[in-house]
């Protein structure tokens, strides 16, 4: 009797239905349970406590939090994958070994249990597992140490010795960094960073090995270390996915490539830098999906979130994103440019690099190195028939002259500025040899930016504020500009949230990130300040007349809602 007759006779499976799953199973060739599950015409657990009575093998209920290394690496990983048993635990004393198989009936996978028991002397105990606690066993399985340490195993059974391009010639190096065991180790570190939404990876050599970090949050952690001798050929493996020279280690390289993880096409830009201990390898991991937010998301919200979308809708002006390196600029850029992306609008721009590809927009990159400069493709641009143009950065007197002149020729122009805050963005442009008179009808609106990590929601915790931190808070409430202190609602005891860690955010206690900004808009007012070459703080005092709420209030907003800590804002802003 099969499983399938078993269901039919028992009357879980009657009539049409019944005929409809024998029809498909015929058809997909998949087992009943698969179907059933597809169909959602039964609970996994209720399906699979029916099969535990059908095949007399007991159903493991719970499975264990943590599979040592050597228990998992008892049955091969493609073992694992193709016949879906694991193994959970070995008792050494007795030498038995628990097997979780999700298809007990199969015989292939039964005559391969039996076979790897009998090369390793051990007697196996079958339990029936179902296909959910299956993949959560699985992950475990594809821990980054354990793929690895098989991988690395597998390099020294091969006596393969790693050597550097200098060492050996540049086709034999080229084989072996397409080997099987470098392949997967470069597939596993990026997997890695992917599933824990790492931004960056870098892979530096150091004296005693070459060592991963991958940042999370904008911080840096350590994931792994591996031998120094795999280095050279893990950087080389990465050179050829970005079509960089892998015989060039003594100058920098730039380069990118895509690839599929986890169902997603993701883009990784990569840099190569030579160090005194070997060459070092930084990547941007860039998620399509993640990179293309909507305002909210963002973190811009009340009266800068009306600022921003009021001056998204002006046909001309020049809207500038400020703030350092590494503060979302371009996030915020790109949210911009998907808000404007219409059929009926040409928006063209110039990126050093292009970071996102989006559908609907000319985007060009600049390479200095042949004079393709952004001043240089600013002029072209303008040939283009431009309605909207991005340029990635005004980093000249030039390029700032050209985006100016578009900005008051009919064209919305968005690009970012080198700027501590909103306020000295004026300044900037000045020192750069933009005349005052030309700024005021040019420049619509100054967004300025930091990024602060997000508290992870499922173990932050409340608690009183009291003494320094209260005093804070209440110092940057009283501060805040009329409009934005009214819609502040202080309960009778003031309430802050703080990072407490646990599983779901690897117990950082924090997850994610979200920006805090000031929004600046030039009115008339602001203009008669510039034109008289105002100070930055002349300029600072109008736009808090205005009603900007600085970096820290927003970050001061964002903690009193539970979105962020004191500590984050502190740390950004302070």
């Amino acid at each position: 009797m099969t499983f399938f007759e078993y269901l039919v006779k028992h009357k879980k499976l009657k009539g049409k239905k019944a005929k409809e799953i024998e029809v498909e199973m015929q058809k997909t060739g998949k087992p009943v349970d698969e179907v059933i599950l597809e169909r959602r015409l039964m609970e996994e657990e209720e399906l699979f406590r029916l099969k535990s009575s059908f095949l007399e093998v007991p159903l493991k209920e719970k499975v264990p939090e943590k599979i040592p290394s050597d228990v998992l690496s008892i049955i091969p990983q493609e073992a694992v994958d193709f016949y879906k048993m694991i193994p959970l635990s070995l008792n050494r004393q007795t030498g038995v070994l628990e097997v979780a198989m999700t298809a007990p009936e199969d015989t292939q996978a039964q005559q391969a249990l039996k076979f790897l028991s009998r090369q390793q002397k051990l007697d196996v105990k079958v339990f029936l597992i179902t296909f959910s606690a299956f993949r959560k066993c699985l992950a475990k399985f594809h821990l980054p140490e354990i793929e690895i340490t098989t991988a690395l195993e597998k390099l020294e059974k091969e006596g393969v010795a790693l050597k550097g391009p200098e060492a050996v010639s540049k086709e034999e190096f080229a084989r072996l960094v397409e080997e099987a065991p470098v392949v997967k180790m470069v597939a596993v570190i990026l997997r890695q960073a992917v599933e824990g939404n790492a931004s960056d990876i870098h892979i530096e050599p150091t004296k005693s090995g070459s060592r991963v970090r991958f940042r999370f949050d904008g911080v840096l952690y350590s994931s792994l270390t591996l031998p120094a001798n795999v280095q050279p050929a893990i950087v080389a493996r990465i050179k050829i996915l970005s079509s960089l020279k892998i015989d060039e280690t003594r100058k920098p390289q730039d380069g990118r490539f895509t690839t599929m993880i986890g169902g997603k096409m993701i883009d990784f830009r990569v840099a190569t830098f030579p160090t005194t201990q070997g060459e070092k390898v930084v990547l941007r991991v860039l998620d399509p999906e993640e990179g293309l937010k909507s305002i909210d998301k963002l973190g811009l919200s009340g009266h800068s979130a009306k600022l921003t979308e009021e001056a998204i809708k002006r046909p001309y002006g020049m809207i500038l994103v400020t703030g350092p390196t590494g503060s979302g600029k371009s996030t915020t850029l790109y949210t911009l440019l998907g808000m404007l992306n219409k059929e009926a609008v040409n928006i063209v721009t110039l990126e050093d690099p292009v970071e996102y590809y989006m559908p609907g927009i000319s985007q060009s990159q600049v390479l200095p190195v042949i004079g393709y400069t952004f001043a240089n493709g600013l002029r072209q641009i303008l040939r283009q028939d431009p309605d909207i143009i991005m340029v990635g950065e005004i980093r000249d007197e030039e390029t700032a002259n050209l985006a100016i002149h578009a900005a008051l020729t009919g064209h919305l122009v968005l690009s970012t500025l080198h700027t501590n805050n909103a306020p000295g963005a004026v300044p900037r442009l000045i020192d750069m040899g933009i005349e005052p008179f030309l700024i005021p009808p040019a420049l619509s609106l100054i967004i300025s930016q930091r990024l602060l990590r997000k508290l992870c929601p499922y173990c932050k915790e409340k608690k009183a504020a009291q003494g320094e931190a209260k005093k804070f808070i209440l110092k940057a409430i009283s501060q805040m500009p009329p409009k934005t202190r009214k819609q502040v609602k202080l309960p009778e005891t003031l309430s802050i949230f703080q990072a407490k860690g646990c599983k779901k955010c690897n117990q950082k206690g924090y997850s994610g990130r979200i920006g805090v900004f000031e929004v600046l808009k030039l009115d008339e007012a602001m203009a008669k300040i510039v034109n008289e070459r105002g100070s930055e703080q002349q300029i600072g005092r109008a736009a808090r007349e205005q009603g900007m709420v600085s970096l820290v209030e927003d970050g001061i907003l964002k903690v009193l809602d539970g979105v962020t800590s004191l500590e984050e804002v502190m740390r950004i802003t302070v």
